[in-house]
């Protein structure tokens, strides 16, 4: 970060939690050294004085945020999603909050797919989707609402981002077993996920645990994907991009595309067996996640054997 840039994030900053990076104090010292006027460019001492002074004000102040339901401490900002950020509250809750207003429809979709998942879907599934704690109206100081949630935080789990073609077919199965899991079990509470992307699939190498994350695509069957991640548009099956309804079958499409990805050089077997979950047209695939589960199951003892476990750590980036 340059000085103009640390400058700037400061003045734009209304809580001392929006610019951490990391450990609190740490940012703090990190972000002195670059605005102190001792080191601000020629002609700039003035800026930096005011940037030091704000940088103080805002470390210095007592952050907390209240909620219907109580008070957190905000901690920093731990990731920022494709719609929003998601800041510490605590040592074991996340805020999520849209950085758009425009974008409160889909967190709104978000709390009710969780909201149904957890009323509706098999309670010895749970742990397939986050734990909402509570969803709530934020309004800023110039009156603009957003709508915010607040989530327990996962611990020990990462994305599947930067994983790509990395992966032993083996190490891949177990993922693919647990994805169809949870997709399963999202599809009999009536929720399709519609945005299975690597961001959205968090994974625990050891404890081989998987988590769906990001719900704010989510439909009941038969509706459209109300929006989709640009970046992503290619792995979105024809019905998606159309604005047609989703079903069952567009979330195994994009599952499946999902995982193959994550396989270094996948047995031909396994080819012909994603080729039949990804036809254009989603009548053609499969419509039910655990038969799929069941033959994959099938697929797989006949290549590799009986199932065991195998001790994964995540690929080297």
């Amino acid at each position: 970060m340059t000085f103009e840039e640390a400058v700037a994030a400061i003045a734009q900053a209304t809580t001392f939690g929006e610019l951490v990076g990391g450990d609190r104090a740490a940012t703090y010292r990190r972000l002195l050294k670059l605005v102190h006027p001792d080191v601000a460019p020629t002609g700039r001492g003035a800026a930096a004085t005011e940037a030091t002074a704000r940088l103080s004000a805002l470390f210095d102040r007592e952050e907390t945020l209240t909620t219907p339901r109580g008070t957190y401490r905000l901690g920093g900002l731990i990731a920022r999603g494709d719609l929003a950020d998601l800041i510490a509250l605590d040592d074991d809750k996340l805020l999520k909050l849209p950085r758009r207003p425009a974008d409160n429809d889909l967190v709104r979709a978000e709390v009710a797919a969780l909201t149904a998942l957890h009323r509706e879907g098999d309670p010895r599934l749970r742990a397939y989707a986050p734990v909402l704690v509570e969803a709530f109206a934020q309004e800023d100081d110039s009156g603009v609402r957003r709508e915010a949630v607040v989530l327990e935080r996962l611990t020990g789990f990462v994305p599947l981002t930067g994983m790509r073609r990395r992966l032993d077919p083996r190490d891949a199965a177990w993922i693919w077993r647990r994805l169809l899991t949870g997709l399963g079990w999202a599809h009999r509470a009536g929720v399709v996920h519609g945005a299975v992307l690597p961001e959205h699939v968090l994974i625990h190498p050891e404890r081989h645990g998987v988590v769906l994350v990001d719900w704010c695509y989510s439909v009941a069957p038969g509706r459209a994907v109300p929006a989709i991640v640009s970046r992503h548009r290619a792995a979105y099956p024809p019905e998606v991009r159309a604005k047609r309804p989703a079903t069952a079958a567009t979330d195994i499409h994009m599952a499946t595309g999902l995982v193959l990805g994550l396989i270094a050089d996948p047995p031909a077997a396994v080819g012909r067996f994603a080729a039949g979950c990804r036809f254009d047209a989603p009548r053609m695939r499969p419509q039910d996640a655990w038969q799929l589960l069941a033959e994959l199951d099938e697929l797989l003892e006949k290549l590799y054997g009986p199932r065991r476990f195998r001790p994964f750590t995540v690929p080297a980036a």
